[in-house]
């Protein structure tokens, strides 16, 4: 049984009003970029996970964050729930399409990001004093 809600659209040749409390797309977006929400659809880029393999790969996440955030991103559509009905029953996540297009961009995001502060990339001359990563500047 797989349980999600497709996204609703907004009409035809209209867009929605992000800056508007009752926006569709700004609780999405609000869900995607809450605190624990970018780290489950980064953990689940690249395979289907059960609850307990989420809540290992994510660190410091409760039960409790873990099973809100799951809820909020299935009713959102970008996350899907599959349930084996065996005793117990067996629950595993994975990303919608909607998540994989959401996700990927966060997934480049992180990726710079880590690159930066790898040791060796960009960040590191700059905390060493080197000049490599310096700015120049801007006079005027």
């Amino acid at each position: 049984m797989v349980e999600g809600v497709q996204p609703r659209q907004a009409g035809a040749g209209k867009r929605y009003d992000v800056f508007h409390t009752d926006c569709l797309a700004r609780d999405v977006v609000d869900h995607v970029t809450s605190r624990w929400g970018i780290w489950v659809l980064i953990s689940l880029r690249s395979q289907d996970l059960r609850f307990y393999e989420l809540r290992e790969s994510i660190q410091g996440i409760s039960e409790k964050m873990l099973s809100q955030t799951l809820r909020a991103l299935v009713q959102d559509g970008l996350v899907r729930r599959e349930v084996e009905p065996t005793n117990p029953p067996q629950v595993t996540y994975g990303l919608t399409e909607f998540g994989r297009d959401i996700g990927e961009p966060l997934t480049e995001l992180f990726d710079r990001i880590t690159r930066r502060l790898s040791p060796g990339g960009e960040d590191s001359a700059v905390a060493a004093g080197g000049a490599a990563g310096a700015r120049p500047r801007r006079d005027g």
